[in-house]
């Protein structure tokens, strides 16, 4: 089955990706869920939007994975369409610690997790999306985080690096697509209530630091799944290499 509009979201099975999915589906796209071990998680949000009468399917794969990678975006083409919007969500983090005690084999995993992870499918989205190459135009849309400002010290300096070179991302490529129908765009969230900080050691995270945002709390997925929509629709037709911060002020 085919539609006007697909949307590819990677890392889709929770959180910030999953709240993405459902946002999207109710506006009438076809959703490729992305994920890359978590199948039960996938399948939750799947039933959620079906059940609603939207089309969603699970794909797995490894989006660090060049193989991985192109079978995705494959499979999108064959099942689902020509895509329309990429929204690079997909990412980890590791136990909070100094980056005295890290070693290479951590900052590397987290590097290519979610930086290579970025540069890959947004590759393949190019390729599909560019009227260069006979495309139709289309919309990539990656999530970054506040930390890439704050440094995120004495906690994730791995995990906030990370994110500055998906800044920059957003940044080269939104130029070097800019007349070829693309644009490329990044929200920027800040401490957002969702399994991530559990990854990190620190389920409570969000709590124990709220009170440092202007706004005295901490962030809903579905917040951020507002602006990456916002990003991703006509409503901001004029907007490429621009940032949204969704930190409470911070």
């Amino acid at each position: 089955m085919s539609t006007d509009k697909v949307v590819i979201i990677t890392g889709g099975g929770r959180g910030i990706g999953a709240a993405t999915a459902e946002l999207f589906a109710m506006k009438g796209f076809a959703v490729c869920i992305n994920y890359k071990s978590n199948s039960d998680a996938a399948t939750e949000v799947v039933r959620s939007i079906t059940n609603k009468g939207g089309l969603c399917v699970p794909i797995q794969a490894d989006c660090s994975v060049e193989e991985d990678v192109v079978r995705l975006f494959t499979t999108v083409d064959r099942e689902l369409g020509a895509l329309s919007v990429l929204v690079n969500n997909a990412g980890i983090i590791r136990p909070q610690c100094r980056l005295e005690d890290m070693d290479a084999d951590r900052i590397n995993s987290l590097l290519i997790n979610n930086v290579t992870s970025y540069f890959l499918c947004s590759r393949e989205a190019v390729k599909r999306m560019s009227i260069r190459r006979g495309g139709q135009g289309g919309t990539i849309v990656n999530v970054s985080s506040g930390a890439s400002k704050s440094g995120s010290p004495n906690e994730y300096i791995d995990y906030a690096s990370s994110k500055g070179a998906i800044d920059t991302l957003t940044k080269g490529l939104s130029i070097e697509v800019a007349d070829e129908g693309i644009r490329v765009n990044c929200v920027r969230p800040g401490l957002i209530y969702t399994g991530m900080h559990a990854d990190g050691g620190e389920p409570d995270r969000v709590n124990r630091l709220k009170d440092v945002i202007p706004m005295k709390r901490g962030g809903a997925p579905k917040e951020v799944a507002e602006a990456i929509y916002w990003l991703a629709s006509e409503k901001s037709s004029f907007a490429t290499g621009s940032f949204i911060d969704l930190t409470g002020g911070l």
